[in-house]
């Protein structure tokens, strides 16, 4: 399956189902951090949008842990960066409908929550087809020890993705289930 269909049967599943009670493990996200060895501790997030995985409940738990949060600002030419963002924070809202923080301030994460519409069992992931966590990822780890979690609902996963010389394997992918 290409990852056009792909991308259109995931949405489709993931608007009908019902994620109320859904919740990423944090310890799970802990576990993977200690033995990353990370020196620093700035979290990029994400704010959930069409019915992704709600990352805001382990932002504030990296907060209470004393972890800088960030989430992403889109900039031209298909590409991010990340701002320092809290909880009470305010956020504006761009022009995918996104929200992101209103904050000047440039971070680089080197815990990276990556969201995702499908991935496979080699760590590939299929985005919205715009290629910011690409491009993101591949900039940031030329200077830096990044590690990249991307969260996923189990359903999520698909047999197979077809990759290309653009896309940027994950380095963890954790679900409601073991995969």
């Amino acid at each position: 399956m290409i990852k056009s269909e792909i991308r259109k049967k995931i949405l489709r599943i993931r608007k009908q189902r019902s994620f109320k009670n859904f919740e990423i493990n944090f310890k799970d996200i802990l576990k993977i951090l200690k033995k990353s060895k990370i020196p620093n501790k700035i979290v990029g997030g994400y704010y959930p949008y069409n019915y992704e995985v709600d990352v805001i409940p382990i932002l504030k738990k990296f907060k209470e842990i004393n972890y800088q949060t960030s989430l992403p600002k889109i900039k031209k030419n298909f590409e991010m960066d990340f701002f320092s963002w809290s909880i009470n924070e305010p956020l504006s809202i761009n022009k995918f409908g996104i929200p992101e923080p209103t904050s000047t301030k440039v971070v680089r994460p080197n815990i990276l929550l990556v969201p995702l519409i499908a991935f496979d069992k080699n760590l590939n992931r299929v985005g919205y087809g715009g290629g910011f966590y690409d491009r993101y990822i591949k900039k940031i780890k030329i200077n830096k020890h990044v590690v990249t979690i991307g969260l996923a609902f189990s359903f999520q996963k698909v047999k197979k993705i077809t990759t290309n010389k653009y896309d940027i394997k994950l380095d963890f992918i954790l679900t409601n289930k073991k995969n």
